[in-house]
Protein backbone atom coordinates (compact mmCIF):
# COMPACT_ATOMS: atom_id res chain seq x y z
CA UNK A 1 0.00 0.00 0.00
CA UNK A 2 1.44 3.35 -0.99
CA UNK A 3 2.08 5.96 1.68
CA UNK A 4 0.38 9.22 2.49
CA UNK A 5 2.50 12.02 3.88
CA UNK A 6 1.18 15.15 5.55
CA UNK A 7 3.78 17.85 4.92
CA UNK A 8 3.03 21.25 3.39
CA UNK A 9 6.71 21.96 2.77
CA UNK A 10 7.78 18.66 1.21
CA UNK A 11 8.98 18.94 -2.38
CA UNK A 12 6.55 17.14 -4.68
CA UNK A 13 5.29 17.11 -8.25
CA UNK A 14 2.03 19.05 -8.72
CA UNK A 15 -1.03 17.35 -10.16
CA UNK A 16 -3.48 19.56 -12.01
CA UNK A 17 -6.91 17.89 -11.82
CA UNK A 18 -9.20 19.74 -14.20
CA UNK A 19 -12.11 19.44 -16.58
CA UNK A 20 -11.62 19.33 -20.34
CA UNK A 21 -12.86 22.91 -20.62
CA UNK A 22 -10.09 24.12 -18.28
CA UNK A 23 -7.30 22.56 -20.33
CA UNK A 24 -6.72 25.45 -22.79
CA UNK A 25 -6.28 27.89 -19.90
CA UNK A 26 -3.79 25.62 -18.11
CA UNK A 27 -1.92 24.99 -21.34
CA UNK A 28 -1.22 28.70 -21.70
CA UNK A 29 0.10 28.92 -18.13
CA UNK A 30 2.53 26.02 -18.48
CA UNK A 31 6.26 26.53 -18.89
CA UNK A 32 7.25 26.68 -22.56
CA UNK A 33 8.91 23.25 -22.53
CA UNK A 34 5.85 21.59 -20.99
CA UNK A 35 3.52 23.41 -23.38
CA UNK A 36 5.58 22.34 -26.39
CA UNK A 37 5.53 18.73 -25.19
CA UNK A 38 1.76 18.69 -24.71
CA UNK A 39 1.27 20.16 -28.17
CA UNK A 40 3.73 17.74 -29.78
CA UNK A 41 1.94 14.67 -28.40
CA UNK A 42 -1.43 16.18 -29.38
CA UNK A 43 -2.88 15.51 -25.95
CA UNK A 44 -6.66 15.26 -25.99
CA UNK A 45 -8.25 16.18 -22.64
CA UNK A 46 -10.75 13.35 -22.29
CA UNK A 47 -12.05 12.26 -18.86
CA UNK A 48 -9.75 9.80 -17.12
CA UNK A 49 -6.69 10.64 -19.17
CA UNK A 50 -3.48 11.90 -17.64
CA UNK A 51 -0.32 13.46 -19.04
CA UNK A 52 3.20 13.62 -17.61
CA UNK A 53 4.81 16.92 -18.56
CA UNK A 54 8.60 17.41 -18.50
CA UNK A 55 10.45 20.59 -17.62
CA UNK A 56 13.43 22.18 -19.35
CA UNK A 57 15.83 19.52 -18.00
CA UNK A 58 13.58 16.64 -18.99
CA UNK A 59 12.61 15.91 -15.38
CA UNK A 60 8.93 15.55 -14.55
CA UNK A 61 7.50 19.01 -13.92
CA UNK A 62 3.79 18.33 -13.42
CA UNK A 63 0.92 15.96 -14.09
CA UNK A 64 -2.38 16.75 -15.78
CA UNK A 65 -5.42 14.64 -14.91
CA UNK A 66 -8.69 15.20 -16.73
CA UNK A 67 -11.85 14.81 -14.66
CA UNK A 68 -15.36 14.05 -15.81
CA UNK A 69 -17.36 17.20 -15.11
CA UNK A 70 -20.56 15.16 -15.42
CA UNK A 71 -19.68 13.13 -12.34
CA UNK A 72 -20.50 14.10 -8.76
CA UNK A 73 -17.86 15.67 -6.51
CA UNK A 74 -17.35 12.41 -4.54
CA UNK A 75 -16.96 10.45 -7.78
CA UNK A 76 -14.38 12.93 -9.04
CA UNK A 77 -12.51 12.78 -5.75
CA UNK A 78 -12.44 9.00 -5.97
CA UNK A 79 -11.36 9.05 -9.63
CA UNK A 80 -8.25 11.02 -8.72
CA UNK A 81 -7.16 8.06 -6.60
CA UNK A 82 -6.59 6.05 -9.79
CA UNK A 83 -3.35 7.98 -10.26
CA UNK A 84 -1.78 5.85 -7.52
CA UNK A 85 -1.57 3.03 -10.06
CA UNK A 86 -0.82 5.21 -13.09
CA UNK A 87 2.03 7.45 -11.96
CA UNK A 88 5.73 6.55 -11.72
CA UNK A 89 7.36 6.42 -8.28
CA UNK A 90 7.73 9.80 -6.65
CA UNK A 91 6.01 12.34 -4.43
CA UNK A 92 2.91 14.12 -5.72
CA UNK A 93 0.43 16.72 -4.52
CA UNK A 94 -2.88 18.02 -5.84
CA UNK A 95 -2.88 21.70 -6.62
CA UNK A 96 -6.47 22.57 -5.68
CA UNK A 97 -6.83 22.89 -1.92
CA UNK A 98 -10.63 22.87 -2.18
CA UNK A 99 -10.69 19.28 -3.45
CA UNK A 100 -11.98 16.55 -1.11
CA UNK A 101 -8.48 15.33 -0.33
CA UNK A 102 -9.58 12.98 2.47
CA UNK A 103 -11.69 10.96 0.05
CA UNK A 104 -8.99 11.15 -2.62
CA UNK A 105 -6.40 9.94 -0.10
CA UNK A 106 -8.56 6.93 0.74
CA UNK A 107 -9.09 6.16 -2.96
CA UNK A 108 -5.35 6.59 -3.61
CA UNK A 109 -4.58 3.88 -1.07
CA UNK A 110 -7.32 1.50 -2.12
CA UNK A 111 -6.41 1.86 -5.78
CA UNK A 112 -2.80 0.93 -5.02
CA UNK A 113 -3.91 -2.36 -3.39
CA UNK A 114 -2.53 -5.53 -4.95
CA UNK A 115 -3.07 -9.15 -3.91
CA UNK A 116 0.35 -10.74 -4.34
CA UNK A 117 1.02 -13.40 -1.67
CA UNK A 118 1.27 -16.08 -4.37
CA UNK A 119 3.74 -14.13 -6.52
CA UNK A 120 7.35 -13.13 -6.05
CA UNK A 121 7.36 -9.76 -4.34
CA UNK A 122 8.94 -7.00 -6.42
CA UNK A 123 8.92 -4.28 -3.71
CA UNK A 124 8.67 -1.57 -6.35
CA UNK A 125 8.72 2.07 -5.18
CA UNK A 126 5.29 3.63 -5.05
CA UNK A 127 3.68 6.87 -5.98
CA UNK A 128 3.32 8.82 -2.72
CA UNK A 129 0.60 11.38 -2.11
CA UNK A 130 1.71 14.43 -0.12
CA UNK A 131 -1.17 16.06 1.74
CA UNK A 132 -1.45 19.48 3.35
CA UNK A 133 -1.90 19.97 7.07
CA UNK A 134 -5.46 19.43 8.20
CA UNK A 135 -6.14 16.28 6.18
CA UNK A 136 -6.53 13.23 8.43
CA UNK A 137 -4.16 10.89 6.61
CA UNK A 138 -4.09 8.50 9.57
CA UNK A 139 -7.81 7.86 9.31
CA UNK A 140 -7.59 7.33 5.55
CA UNK A 141 -4.83 4.79 6.08
CA UNK A 142 -6.71 2.93 8.81
CA UNK A 143 -9.86 2.66 6.71
CA UNK A 144 -7.89 1.61 3.64
CA UNK A 145 -6.07 -1.07 5.64
CA UNK A 146 -9.42 -2.44 6.76
CA UNK A 147 -10.57 -2.63 3.15
CA UNK A 148 -7.30 -4.35 2.21
CA UNK A 149 -7.86 -6.83 5.04
CA UNK A 150 -11.31 -7.67 3.71
CA UNK A 151 -10.07 -7.91 0.13
CA UNK A 152 -7.25 -10.23 1.17
CA UNK A 153 -9.73 -12.60 2.79
CA UNK A 154 -11.96 -12.68 -0.30
CA UNK A 155 -9.05 -13.10 -2.70
CA UNK A 156 -7.43 -15.95 -0.76
CA UNK A 157 -8.22 -19.31 -2.38
CA UNK A 158 -10.28 -21.81 -0.42
CA UNK A 159 -7.38 -24.23 0.01
CA UNK A 160 -5.77 -21.58 2.22
CA UNK A 161 -8.94 -20.12 3.74
CA UNK A 162 -11.28 -22.82 4.99
CA UNK A 163 -13.62 -22.24 7.96
CA UNK A 164 -10.75 -22.68 10.41
CA UNK A 165 -8.67 -20.16 8.44
CA UNK A 166 -11.49 -17.66 8.60
CA UNK A 167 -11.64 -18.28 12.33
CA UNK A 168 -7.90 -17.58 12.63
CA UNK A 169 -8.25 -14.27 10.79
CA UNK A 170 -11.16 -13.22 12.99
CA UNK A 171 -9.35 -14.33 16.15
CA UNK A 172 -6.27 -12.28 15.24
CA UNK A 173 -8.43 -9.25 14.52
CA UNK A 174 -10.21 -9.60 17.86
CA UNK A 175 -6.87 -10.01 19.65
CA UNK A 176 -5.48 -6.83 18.06
CA UNK A 177 -8.28 -4.84 19.72
CA UNK A 178 -8.61 -6.81 22.97
CA UNK A 179 -12.05 -8.11 22.03
CA UNK A 180 -13.51 -11.19 23.70
CA UNK A 181 -13.60 -14.16 21.32
CA UNK A 182 -15.37 -17.51 21.20
CA UNK A 183 -16.13 -20.20 18.64
CA UNK A 184 -18.60 -23.07 18.57
CA UNK A 185 -17.27 -25.88 16.38
CA UNK A 186 -18.61 -29.09 14.88
CA UNK A 187 -21.12 -31.09 16.89
CA UNK A 188 -21.00 -28.43 19.61
CA UNK A 189 -23.21 -26.42 17.25
CA UNK A 190 -26.00 -28.92 17.88
CA UNK A 191 -25.57 -28.64 21.65
CA UNK A 192 -25.66 -24.84 21.29
CA UNK A 193 -28.90 -25.00 19.27
CA UNK A 194 -27.37 -23.86 15.98
CA UNK A 195 -28.57 -26.79 13.87
CA UNK A 196 -28.72 -25.17 10.43
CA UNK A 197 -25.10 -24.00 10.58
CA UNK A 198 -24.17 -27.58 11.44
CA UNK A 199 -26.31 -29.09 8.67
CA UNK A 200 -24.85 -26.90 5.93
CA UNK A 201 -21.23 -27.43 6.95
CA UNK A 202 -21.15 -31.03 8.15
CA UNK A 203 -20.19 -32.52 4.75
CA UNK A 204 -16.85 -30.72 4.71
CA UNK A 205 -13.58 -32.15 6.00
CA UNK A 206 -13.26 -28.91 8.00
CA UNK A 207 -15.88 -28.63 10.72
CA UNK A 208 -18.44 -25.82 10.55
CA UNK A 209 -18.32 -23.19 13.26
CA UNK A 210 -19.81 -19.99 14.59
CA UNK A 211 -17.31 -17.20 15.22
CA UNK A 212 -18.45 -14.74 17.88
CA UNK A 213 -16.53 -11.77 19.27
CA UNK A 214 -17.48 -8.63 21.20
CA UNK A 215 -15.74 -5.32 21.82
CA UNK A 216 -16.43 -2.03 23.55
CA UNK A 217 -18.19 -0.68 26.61
CA UNK A 218 -20.93 -3.06 27.74
CA UNK A 219 -23.12 -0.06 28.57
CA UNK A 220 -22.84 1.43 25.08
CA UNK A 221 -25.50 0.95 22.38
CA UNK A 222 -25.41 -2.55 20.93
CA UNK A 223 -24.41 -2.89 17.28
CA UNK A 224 -24.22 -6.36 15.78
CA UNK A 225 -22.66 -7.32 12.43
CA UNK A 226 -23.33 -10.74 10.91
CA UNK A 227 -21.43 -12.02 7.87
CA UNK A 228 -22.03 -15.05 5.69
CA UNK A 229 -18.87 -17.14 5.84
CA UNK A 230 -19.18 -19.83 3.17
CA UNK A 231 -15.49 -20.30 2.37
CA UNK A 232 -16.35 -22.33 -0.73
CA UNK A 233 -19.68 -23.20 -2.27
CA UNK A 234 -19.94 -26.24 -4.51
CA UNK A 235 -23.71 -25.88 -4.43
CA UNK A 236 -23.91 -29.03 -2.33
CA UNK A 237 -25.90 -31.87 -3.84
CA UNK A 238 -27.49 -29.31 -6.17
CA UNK A 239 -23.99 -28.93 -7.56
CA UNK A 240 -23.10 -25.79 -9.48
CA UNK A 241 -21.89 -25.94 -13.08
CA UNK A 242 -18.13 -25.47 -13.42
CA UNK A 243 -18.32 -21.85 -14.62
CA UNK A 244 -20.49 -20.86 -11.67
CA UNK A 245 -18.02 -22.43 -9.24
CA UNK A 246 -14.94 -20.51 -10.38
CA UNK A 247 -15.49 -17.51 -8.07
CA UNK A 248 -16.96 -19.38 -5.14
CA UNK A 249 -13.97 -18.63 -2.94
CA UNK A 250 -15.68 -15.22 -2.61
CA UNK A 251 -18.81 -16.69 -1.03
CA UNK A 252 -17.43 -15.59 2.33
CA UNK A 253 -17.46 -11.98 1.10
CA UNK A 254 -20.15 -11.12 3.62
CA UNK A 255 -17.92 -12.31 6.45
CA UNK A 256 -14.99 -10.33 5.04
CA UNK A 257 -17.18 -7.23 4.89
CA UNK A 258 -18.36 -7.67 8.48
CA UNK A 259 -14.76 -8.13 9.67
CA UNK A 260 -13.52 -5.13 7.67
CA UNK A 261 -16.29 -2.94 9.05
CA UNK A 262 -15.57 -4.21 12.55
CA UNK A 263 -11.91 -3.32 12.14
CA UNK A 264 -12.92 0.24 11.20
CA UNK A 265 -15.27 0.55 14.18
CA UNK A 266 -12.61 -0.67 16.60
CA UNK A 267 -9.71 1.29 15.08
CA UNK A 268 -11.74 4.51 15.30
CA UNK A 269 -12.92 3.62 18.81
CA UNK A 270 -16.59 4.26 18.18
CA UNK A 271 -18.79 4.42 21.30
CA UNK A 272 -20.71 1.18 20.71
CA UNK A 273 -20.88 -2.32 22.09
CA UNK A 274 -19.89 -4.22 18.96
CA UNK A 275 -20.68 -7.87 18.39
CA UNK A 276 -19.59 -9.77 15.28
CA UNK A 277 -21.02 -13.16 14.31
CA UNK A 278 -19.68 -15.20 11.40
CA UNK A 279 -21.16 -18.63 10.64
CA UNK A 280 -18.23 -20.23 8.80
CA UNK A 281 -18.80 -23.33 6.69
CA UNK A 282 -17.81 -25.02 3.46
CA UNK A 283 -20.80 -26.18 1.41
CA UNK A 284 -19.26 -29.47 0.31
CA UNK A 285 -20.50 -32.82 -1.00
CA UNK A 286 -20.19 -36.09 0.87
CA UNK A 287 -22.36 -38.89 2.22
CA UNK A 288 -23.53 -36.72 5.11
CA UNK A 289 -24.43 -33.64 3.03
CA UNK A 290 -27.86 -32.15 3.62
CA UNK A 291 -30.33 -32.85 0.82
CA UNK A 292 -33.12 -31.22 -1.20
CA UNK A 293 -36.35 -32.08 0.58
CA UNK A 294 -34.79 -32.27 4.02
CA UNK A 295 -36.55 -30.42 6.82
CA UNK A 296 -34.18 -28.68 9.22
CA UNK A 297 -34.86 -27.30 12.64
CA UNK A 298 -33.60 -23.79 13.27
CA UNK A 299 -32.47 -21.99 16.41
CA UNK A 300 -35.67 -19.95 16.36
CA UNK A 301 -37.75 -23.14 16.38
CA UNK A 302 -39.09 -22.79 12.85
CA UNK A 303 -38.88 -25.87 10.67
CA UNK A 304 -37.31 -25.14 7.26
CA UNK A 305 -37.86 -27.19 4.11
CA UNK A 306 -34.83 -27.36 1.82
CA UNK A 307 -35.67 -26.64 -1.78
CA UNK A 308 -32.12 -26.34 -3.11
CA UNK A 309 -28.81 -26.96 -1.32
CA UNK A 310 -27.21 -24.15 -3.33
CA UNK A 311 -29.21 -21.63 -1.27
CA UNK A 312 -27.22 -22.45 1.85
CA UNK A 313 -26.16 -18.95 2.89
CA UNK A 314 -29.55 -17.92 4.21
CA UNK A 315 -29.68 -21.05 6.37
CA UNK A 316 -26.49 -20.33 8.27
CA UNK A 317 -27.38 -16.65 8.52
CA UNK A 318 -30.79 -17.49 9.94
CA UNK A 319 -29.31 -19.29 12.95
CA UNK A 320 -26.74 -16.54 13.50
CA UNK A 321 -29.39 -13.81 13.22
CA UNK A 322 -31.69 -15.59 15.66
CA UNK A 323 -28.84 -15.78 18.17
CA UNK A 324 -27.87 -12.14 17.66
CA UNK A 325 -31.48 -11.01 17.92
CA UNK A 326 -31.74 -12.43 21.45
CA UNK A 327 -29.57 -9.50 22.61
CA UNK A 328 -32.09 -6.98 21.17
CA UNK A 329 -29.37 -4.82 19.58
CA UNK A 330 -30.00 -1.22 18.64
CA UNK A 331 -28.73 -1.98 15.13
CA UNK A 332 -28.20 -5.36 13.48
CA UNK A 333 -26.78 -5.66 9.98
CA UNK A 334 -26.00 -8.74 7.95
CA UNK A 335 -23.85 -8.98 4.84
CA UNK A 336 -24.03 -11.83 2.33
CA UNK A 337 -23.22 -12.82 -1.21
CA UNK A 338 -26.72 -14.19 -1.26
CA UNK A 339 -28.51 -14.08 -4.61
CA UNK A 340 -27.84 -13.85 -8.31
CA UNK A 341 -31.18 -12.08 -8.54
CA UNK A 342 -29.71 -8.96 -6.92
CA UNK A 343 -26.91 -8.93 -9.48
CA UNK A 344 -29.37 -9.31 -12.35
CA UNK A 345 -31.36 -6.37 -10.99
CA UNK A 346 -28.54 -4.02 -10.02
CA UNK A 347 -25.30 -5.38 -11.49
CA UNK A 348 -22.05 -6.11 -9.63
CA UNK A 349 -21.24 -2.58 -8.48
CA UNK A 350 -24.47 -1.59 -6.72
CA UNK A 351 -25.36 -3.76 -3.70
CA UNK A 352 -29.00 -4.23 -2.78
CA UNK A 353 -30.09 -3.59 0.78
CA UNK A 354 -33.20 -3.97 2.87
CA UNK A 355 -34.07 -2.19 6.10
CA UNK A 356 -36.86 -2.24 8.65
CA UNK A 357 -36.47 1.49 9.38
CA UNK A 358 -37.15 4.12 6.70
CA UNK A 359 -35.07 6.85 8.32
CA UNK A 360 -32.09 4.51 8.60
CA UNK A 361 -32.50 3.45 4.97
CA UNK A 362 -32.64 7.05 3.77
CA UNK A 363 -29.52 7.86 5.77
CA UNK A 364 -27.65 4.92 4.25
CA UNK A 365 -28.67 5.87 0.72
CA UNK A 366 -27.63 9.51 1.17
CA UNK A 367 -24.35 8.66 2.85
CA UNK A 368 -23.50 6.07 0.19
CA UNK A 369 -23.68 8.76 -2.49
CA UNK A 370 -21.68 11.23 -0.41
CA UNK A 371 -18.75 8.86 0.19
CA UNK A 372 -18.97 7.08 -3.18
CA UNK A 373 -19.99 3.73 -1.68
CA UNK A 374 -23.47 3.55 -3.21
CA UNK A 375 -26.26 1.05 -2.52
CA UNK A 376 -29.89 0.70 -3.58
CA UNK A 377 -32.81 -0.12 -1.33
CA UNK A 378 -35.19 -2.96 -2.20
CA UNK A 379 -38.34 -3.69 -0.20
CA UNK A 380 -39.26 -6.31 2.37
CA UNK A 381 -42.36 -6.83 0.24
CA UNK A 382 -44.74 -8.67 2.56
CA UNK A 383 -47.11 -10.01 -0.15
CA UNK A 384 -44.24 -12.19 -1.42
CA UNK A 385 -44.16 -14.10 1.89
CA UNK A 386 -46.53 -16.60 0.31
CA UNK A 387 -43.78 -17.58 -2.13
CA UNK A 388 -41.99 -19.22 0.82
CA UNK A 389 -44.92 -21.44 1.75
CA UNK A 390 -44.17 -25.11 2.46
CA UNK A 391 -46.56 -28.03 2.64
CA UNK A 392 -44.43 -29.95 5.12
CA UNK A 393 -42.65 -27.31 7.23
CA UNK A 394 -43.17 -23.86 8.71
CA UNK A 395 -41.34 -22.26 5.80
CA UNK A 396 -39.44 -23.12 2.65
CA UNK A 397 -36.04 -21.48 2.38
CA UNK A 398 -36.44 -20.65 -1.32
CA UNK A 399 -39.26 -19.25 -3.41
CA UNK A 400 -41.65 -21.55 -5.25
CA UNK A 401 -41.46 -19.19 -8.28
CA UNK A 402 -38.57 -17.81 -10.37
CA UNK A 403 -39.45 -14.24 -9.39
CA UNK A 404 -38.08 -11.78 -6.80
CA UNK A 405 -35.24 -14.01 -5.65
CA UNK A 406 -33.43 -11.35 -3.65
CA UNK A 407 -36.64 -10.12 -2.01
CA UNK A 408 -37.79 -13.58 -0.94
CA UNK A 409 -34.31 -14.36 0.46
CA UNK A 410 -34.49 -11.14 2.50
CA UNK A 411 -38.00 -12.02 3.70
CA UNK A 412 -36.75 -15.44 4.80
CA UNK A 413 -33.99 -13.84 6.89
CA UNK A 414 -36.35 -11.27 8.37
CA UNK A 415 -38.40 -14.09 9.92
CA UNK A 416 -35.51 -14.72 12.30
CA UNK A 417 -35.34 -11.14 13.59
CA UNK A 418 -37.84 -9.77 16.13
CA UNK A 419 -36.10 -7.82 18.88
CA UNK A 420 -33.47 -5.74 17.03
CA UNK A 421 -34.64 -2.13 16.89
CA UNK A 422 -33.26 -1.69 13.35
CA UNK A 423 -32.38 -4.57 11.06
CA UNK A 424 -30.70 -4.27 7.65
CA UNK A 425 -29.66 -6.91 5.14
CA UNK A 426 -27.10 -6.32 2.37
CA UNK A 427 -27.05 -8.59 -0.68
CA UNK A 428 -23.52 -8.18 -2.11
CA UNK A 429 -21.42 -9.36 -5.01
CA UNK A 430 -18.12 -8.78 -3.10
CA UNK A 431 -16.12 -8.69 -6.33
CA UNK A 432 -15.01 -6.07 -8.83
CA UNK A 433 -15.12 -7.68 -12.30
CA UNK A 434 -13.38 -4.75 -14.05
CA UNK A 435 -11.04 -2.33 -12.30
CA UNK A 436 -12.38 1.13 -11.48
CA UNK A 437 -10.76 4.03 -9.59
CA UNK A 438 -10.08 2.92 -6.04
CA UNK A 439 -11.37 -0.56 -6.78
CA UNK A 440 -8.90 -2.96 -8.43
CA UNK A 441 -10.22 -6.11 -10.07
CA UNK A 442 -10.87 -8.85 -7.53
CA UNK A 443 -12.34 -9.18 -4.08
CA UNK A 444 -14.12 -6.15 -2.63
CA UNK A 445 -15.42 -5.52 0.88
CA UNK A 446 -18.45 -3.69 -0.47
CA UNK A 447 -20.31 -1.40 1.96
CA UNK A 448 -17.87 -1.94 4.84
CA UNK A 449 -16.95 1.76 4.81
CA UNK A 450 -20.58 2.77 4.35
CA UNK A 451 -21.72 0.84 7.40
CA UNK A 452 -18.80 2.10 9.47
CA UNK A 453 -19.60 5.72 8.59
CA UNK A 454 -23.30 5.12 9.25
CA UNK A 455 -22.49 3.74 12.70
CA UNK A 456 -20.12 6.64 13.35
CA UNK A 457 -22.72 9.21 12.37
CA UNK A 458 -25.45 7.60 14.48
CA UNK A 459 -23.52 6.86 17.64
CA UNK A 460 -20.61 9.32 17.76
CA UNK A 461 -21.83 12.42 15.98
CA UNK A 462 -25.41 12.13 17.24
CA UNK A 463 -24.22 11.34 20.73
Amino acid sequence: MSTLIVDDARASTPIHALSASDWPSLLQRLAPSARRFAESVQFEPKPGRHLLLPGETGALECVVFVEDSGKSAPERAFARGALASLLPPGDYRFERAEDDLALTAFAWLTDAYRFEPYRAKENKPAAVLVLPEGVDAGRAERLARAIAFGRDLINTPANDLSPDGLETAARELASDFDASFATTVGDALLAANLPMIHAVGRASATAPRLIDFSWGDRAAPKVTLVGKGVTFDTGGLNIKPDAAMLLMKKDMGGAATALAAARMVMSENLPVRLRVLVPAVENAISGCAFRPGDVLRSRKGLSVEIGNTDAEGRLILADALALADEDAPELMVDFATLTGAARVALGPDLPAFYATDDAFAAEVMELGVRINDPVWRLPFWAPYEEMLASRVADVSHISNTPFAGSVTAALFLKRFVEKARIYAHFDLFAWTPSARPGRPQGGEAQVARLIFETIERRFREAG
